[in-house]
């Protein structure tokens, strides 16, 4: 891969983490280095861990979130603005090891909504990543700047969810 591009996966639907997955699968089965960091979802067990795990040092998750935010944007707690400046510092030194071909920033386009981090710095820092990077952001509410500055936004519209007929996640397809 000569020039990496930035793809965005974005929408109120179903998928946006589920498609990163699925690329990232796709390109350590050619033998690329791929990494995903998963900025709100917690430390707690999931089914693409588990089986990511079995394709290490191919392709990595790491969770750096406390869990999914509830918060408005101008409550956030010190504990919630911390963890969010101390996971953006990784994600920011992950990207310039030029150690992995593809890095998945999953739930940043949140981060960003969220205000735990600024559009301008994502922005600025994915201009000056290694050019043979692919990143994946993925969220929903993507900021207009960074779709206007991708290579390849994907909307997920949501037509029907089990969610709304009282049935609860289930391990295996939400986690």
């Amino acid at each position: 891969m000569n020039e990496g591009l930035i793809l965005v996966n974005t929408g109120e639907g179903k998928g946006k983490t589920t498609a990163a997955l699925g690329l990232g699968l796709r390109a350590a089965g050619h033998g690329m280095k791929v990494l995903m960091l998963q900025f709100f979802k917690g430390p707690w067990p999931t089914g693409e861990c588990a089986a990511v795990k079995r394709l290490e040092p191919d392709f990595k998750i790491v969770q750096l979130g406390q869990g999914f935010i509830r918060t408005r944007k101008e409550e956030h707690s010190k504990a919630t603005i911390e963890n969010a400046q101390v996971s953006w510092d990784r994600a920011k030194q992950e990207i310039f090891s030029d150690f992995y071909d593809i890095i998945i920033l999953d739930e940043i386009n949140n981060m960003i909504y969220h205000g735990l981090v600024s559009v301008e710095e994502v922005i600025s820092v994915l201009k000056e990543r290694p050019k043979r990077l692919t990143v994946i952001l993925t969220g929903r509410n993507a900021h207009e700047k960074v779709i206007e500055m991708a290579d390849t936004v994907t909307e997920m519209r949501e037509i029907k969810h089990h969610y709304k007929r009282g049935i609860n996640a289930q391990e295996g397809i939400e986690f």
